[in-house]
């Protein structure tokens, strides 16, 4: 349970949810983990927990929509630990009914852009110059979402924030893997998480098993086990890489769930 041993990571949006997953399992394989997101209370639960569990961490305040909070996040945690070697980003605004074009305000869509576009924007940005100062460069890890995969019926401001990230995933491995630091962003399907288990509607979860190729819902640690596989020594060789990390939602096209229901393999 070694194979992030004395590397620094940065979990950003781990107060809850998959950040949790993601911090946890870090810390698990050895990785000295910054906590950080508005709530406090929250945070410190889980540096409790990590600390419990045998792992290292620490809980740092930060606003993904404040530019000051980022660097101040940076400059601190390299202060403390003396280095980044991982950087997820995971803070988002996560407004899954946000509407359609029409419906849509300039406040609503400024408001998904700026936590989910922007806040990814401005952390990578921050990170790089420490990373750059690394002699095995860094790892950053972005979490986009399958909404940026294809066209919906609602969703619109976040799916397209969702597609920045996976371009400025590719742009970021291109421009800066020659100094070794490595961009990769990974792709949630449908995650089921303490938070949001009660609030999702079981005719929704039913409409996703239905088209999912497994059998179950995804769970935090599913995208925690992908982000320690990108941060570690093992994924040296990848860089700009799109994964999705959804069941097999997005490997199939759009009509094998009803042809299931028929018993039918094609028309």
């Amino acid at each position: 349970m070694n194979r992030l041993k004395d590397k620094v990571a940065i979990v950003t949006g781990s107060t809850s949810g998959i950040g949790i997953g993601i911090a946890r399992l870090y810390a698990a394989e050895g990785a000295k983990v910054v906590i950080c997101g508005r709530r406090e209370e929250k945070g410190q639960a889980v540096v409790d927990r990590i600390k419990s569990e045998g792992g290292e961490a620490y809980y740092h305040f930060m606003d993904i929509t404040v530019p000051e909070s980022i660097e101040q996040l940076f400059a601190d945690t390299v202060e403390k630990y003396g280095k980044i070697d991982i950087l997820v980003n995971n803070a988002a605004n996560v407004a899954l009914k946000d509407g359609r074009v029409d419906e849509l305000t300039l406040d609503m869509w400024d408001g998904i852009f700026q936590s989910d576009m922007r806040g990814t924007f401005y952390s990578t940005k921050c990170v790089i110059p420490y990373m750059q100062k690394n002699e095995n460069g860094g790892s950053i890890i972005n979490i986009g979402s399958m909404a940026s995969c294809s066209g919906d019926l609602g969703s619109t401001a976040y799916a397209c924030a969702k597609a920045g990230v996976d371009k400025l995933t590719e742009y970021t491995a291109l421009q800066y893997g020659k100094q070794n630091i490595r961009c990769n962003c990974v792709r949630p399907g449908l995650i089921v998480t303490p938070e949001n288990e009660a609030y999702v509607p079981q005719a929704l979860k039913d409409i996703f098993l239905n088209n999912i190729m497994v059998n179950r819902y995804g769970c935090p640690e599913d995208i925690g086990h992908m982000c320690v596989y990108l941060g570690s020594d093992e994924s040296s060789y990848v860089t700009g890489q799109i994964v999705n990390v959804d069941g097999g939602l997005n490997s199939h096209v759009p009509t094998v769930a009803q042809f299931k229901e028929l018993n039918s393999r094609t028309w």
